[in-house]
């Protein structure tokens, strides 16, 4: 019994090891401060950045203030600076109380930055954590900042960082037809490249807008690799709160242009779908008002559905991809067919033919056949710009 009970805690012991260096084994770009910081000497300096721009414990913000390092504004994407606010709600100009700087919303209707937000700047640096989505808006913001960077002639840094989906590609590459701040490139929807990489490809490829390109340093992460296995430190928004959601999250998108619950109002955001609509049976849960959801889909209906956060797919491994049966099988429960894709849906999926596609009851492996021409492509064109081991 004591032989076994000595083996158990070894084995936890060397879990509990094993899980300590996966989490801080690969440093990201902005701790890389040696390579950075003799670019921002005697520079006015301005951070698009969130809660997720940290050096260890301390945000990048504060980590340069300390450094002597003149920041004049903070720009803040979608969710703020500080990544409370609902996906999609207005977020104004402000001042950081910890700071005193001023906090420009580069969300909604003041997107880019003009020339008079850019006056007093020398230098702009881009340092936000994303999950390797094309619907997910940080990387809209990245391009929109280089496009103003290039218009007003500033140099633009981007730290690095991991990208939690960054070891496959996956989902139809998007017809530029169907633009929006959910997906402005050719690319699909899970196009595993880091920030710093597809910032890159955006100049490269000469995407920015009217073929600009601006003055683009790359600050790389160390000791990753496209197939490394990256715990977010902080949940990138909201509704995102763990990696399980961030995992299930490029499959579970597509119920945005649904009537579908994905579990927003609950403790287990893009880890549950559901619906009044669906058979009153199994596993169900109700979406309430809550802080980063306050008025979520189907709030205060009873969903009928499936809860996913203990799903194969809800762990990463090798070989991973999108999946689309529950897309499938929630159309196939709906009982209103025609009132089951909204105006969002053709934004995310990139294109109008996943709709129709669904309609026509094509299986998900007639379905992954079309994507494929267009896959192949796009990975030729990544190929160029990455900056890590495949």
């Amino acid at each position: 019994m004591n032989r076994i009970l000595i083996l158990c805690t070894l084995l936890c012991c060397l879990l509990t090891s094993t899980q300590a260096q996966y989490a801080s084994h690969v440093v990201p770009g902005a701790a890389q401060t040696s390579q950075y910081l003799p670019l921002l000497q005697n520079k006015r300096v301005a951070l698009l950045v969130n809660q997720t721009a940290t050096i260890g414990q301390t945000h990048l913000v504060d980590s340069l203030l300390k450094r002597q390092v003149r920041i004049v504004k903070i720009f803040s994407p979608e969710h703020g600076f500080r990544g409370q606010a609902d996906a999609g709600e207005k977020v104004g100009n402000s001042t950081d109380k910890n700071t005193g700087l001023p906090v420009v919303s580069l969300y909604g209707q003041h997107r880019k930055a003009t020339a008079a937000d850019l006056q007093d700047v020398d230098v702009l640096i881009f340092d936000v954590q994303d999950v390797g989505a094309r619907f997910y808006t940080y990387i809209s913001s990245l391009q929109e900042l280089m496009e103003s960077a290039a218009a007003n002639n500033k140099p633009i840094i981007v730290l690095d960082r991991p990208n939690p989906n960054g070891d496959y590609i996956d989902g139809p590459v998007l017809d530029t037809a169907f633009r929006s701040f959910v997906g402005m490139q050719p690319i699909p929807v899970v196009h595993g490249m880091t920030v710093g990489e597809y910032a890159q490809m955006l100049n490269g490829e000469g995407w920015l807008s009217k073929g600009v390109k601006c003055r683009l340093t790359v600050i790389p992460c160390e000791n990753y690799t496209h197939h490394t296995y990256y715990r977010l430190p902080i949940a990138p928004s909201p509704n995102l709160p763990d990696m399980a959601a961030v995992n299930l999250y490029t499959s579970l998108c597509f119920f945005e242009g649904t009537p579908i619950s994905l579990g927003r109002g609950t403790d287990k955001p893009f880890q549950l779908f559901g619906s009044p609509s669906f058979p009153k049976k199994g596993f169900s849960f109700t979406p309430r008002s809550v802080p980063g959801a306050k008025n979520p889909p189907l709030k205060d209906q009873q969903c009928y559905g499936f809860d996913l956060s203990k799903a194969p797919e809800a762990t990463p491994a090798k070989g991973r991809r999108i999946a689309l049966k529950w897309l499938l099988q929630a159309y196939a429960l709906y009982p209103e067919k025609d009132k089951f894709f909204n105006n969002f849906f053709n934004k995310l999926a990139g294109n109008a033919q996943l709709q129709q596609q669904i309609k026509n009851g094509l299986s998900e492996a007639d379905i992954r056949k079309s994507w494929e021409p267009g896959l192949q492509r796009f990975k030729a064109i990544r190929a160029k710009y990455l900056l890590y081991e495949e």
